[in-house]
């Protein structure tokens, strides 16, 4: 009886982080600031936020495609023999310093309306990059989530087989007083020691398994595992809002930014084609330039500026491009972007498929989960009634290692699996909060 009462007292501990919210240190961390931590500090995240900013420079760019352009150049040069004078024209023969200096505008009047059409691609791939990485944050939420989860799963294991262990060693204390008196049968002695040691095997695999699992959030939070406090447990209640297949998968569609990005890559897409074909257009452009020679045997001496002022040359002029034949290049890249179009399209068909199958699944695995944790709660406590009768016969000599050994390992396997099925059930909530758009963290 006194070991039946010190298991219970063990399960009871090991099973309240998960039943309900206790009093946590200052130190410890939420699940809520586990999750801003990984946002702000995770090296993945960040690089994927690159992208954002490429987008937003590329679409800059586009913009400023519209503005003219403007080069100014100089050259300046060394002469000797016979020479051509840079103002005159004449030939010379005698050694001089000759140079120019120019300067030189051009602006698109017409091309097909490319830039135009290039903007608009450069517009619809900035908004897709940020909702994919919208996107990007929810998966990293999810993972540092699961992290979280499997923590605190091990360490209820952990202090489940803690538990366990302390009843094994108290029996087999007893049993070794009992043994050297030879009030025991051997057999059942050398049986508890081989569960002892089972136990204790037991315990140092829970013991890396949620080393494991702290090193996995720490990796995920950009931090040594060393440097990881304790966690807040999570309360658990079987109460949750109730969707159906075709209702999470509505939902979903309308509040995941994946799609949304994928909307924006359509469009993308569509952009690109007309940005291909405006090469089958003439093109129209605006030029015009500004320049003057210089040269040291002039007559008004060693002076730039009186040269330049001296000998001007300005002129404007229009220039039409008219493709006539590029070897089919124009059509093939039509082709290539009509290509791309449709495998965008036929991603989102596939991430369409995709989704109808998860939150097929995420709804299907609450309704199962619940049925399991109702099944194993009831399973516990007959197995604990069960073991609580072993241990009297046990105890008494009425019975054998065997019997005893038997309803004790029905009994923990039990507690072990409720633990596992609870937390796989906030796990659940989670991710089916997620497919609702639901999920506040």
């Amino acid at each position: 009886m006194k070991n039946c009462a010190i298991l219970i007292v063990v399960f009871i501990i090991s099973y309240s982080s998960a039943i309900s919210v206790m009093g946590q240190t200052h130190s410890n961390l939420s699940l809520a600031e586990c999750v801003r931590l990984a946002v702000e500090n995770n090296p993945t995240l960040k690089q994927t936020e690159l992208n954002v900013y490429r987008h937003q420079i590329n679409y800059k760019q586009a913009r400023y495609n519209r503005l003219p352009s403007l080069e100014g150049n100089i050259n300046h040069g060394y002469n000797e023999g016979r020479s051509v004078n840079a103002t005159t024209n004449q030939f010379v023969n005698t050694s001089f310093f000759s140079g120019g200096q120019s300067l030189y505008l051009s602006a698109p009047i017409f091309n097909g309306f490319q830039i135009l059409h290039d903007i608009r691609r450069r517009a619809s791939a900035q908004e897709a990059g940020k909702f994919e990485f919208e996107g990007a944050v929810n998966e990293l939420k999810l993972d540092v989530i699961e992290a979280y989860v499997l923590v605190l799963t091990a360490q209820d294991m952990l202090r489940q087989t803690e538990g366990q262990l302390a009843v094994t060693q108290e029996n087999v204390e007893r049993m070794e007083i009992m043994h050297r008196e030879g009030a025991a049968d051997p057999g059942d002695f050398y049986d508890l020691k081989g569960q002892l040691r089972t136990d204790q095997n037991l315990l140092e695999t829970n013991k890396q398994a949620l080393y494991d699992r702290r090193l996995r959030l720490a990796a995920l939070l950009n931090r040594a595992v060393d440097e990881l406090p304790e966690l807040e447990p999570l309360s658990f209640s079987i109460d949750q809002k109730r969707y159906s297949d075709a209702e999470l998968y509505r939902t979903a569609m309308n509040v995941l930014p994946q799609f949304k990005a994928l909307d924006w890559r359509i469009t993308e897409a569509q952009q690109q084609i007309n940005v291909m074909k405006s090469d089958y257009y003439p093109s129209l452009s605006l030029s015009a330039s500004i320049q003057s020679r210089f040269s040291s045997i002039d007559d008004s001496g060693f002076n730039y500026w009186q040269q330049f002022r001296n000998y001007p040359a300005k002129g404007i002029s229009l220039s039409l491009r008219i493709p006539i034949f590029s070897k089919m290049r124009v059509r093939t890249q039509v082709k290539l972007a009509k290509l791309d179009l449709d495998e965008v399209k036929w991603e989102r068909e596939i991430q369409e498929n995709a989704l109808r199958e998860q939150t097929a699944k995420a709804v299907f695995s609450m309704k199962t989960l619940r049925e399991n944790v109702n099944n194993l709660r009831e399973q516990a406590q007959s197995y604990q009634e069960a073991f609580r009768i072993a241990q009297v016969h046990f105890d008494a000599g009425n019975s054998n290692s065997v019997v005893f050994l038997t309803a004790k390992n029905k009994l923990d396997n039990t507690r072990n699996a409720l633990v596992i099925k609870q937390y796989e059930w906030i796990m659940q909530k989670y991710i089916n909060d997620y497919y609702a758009g639901t999920l506040d963290l």
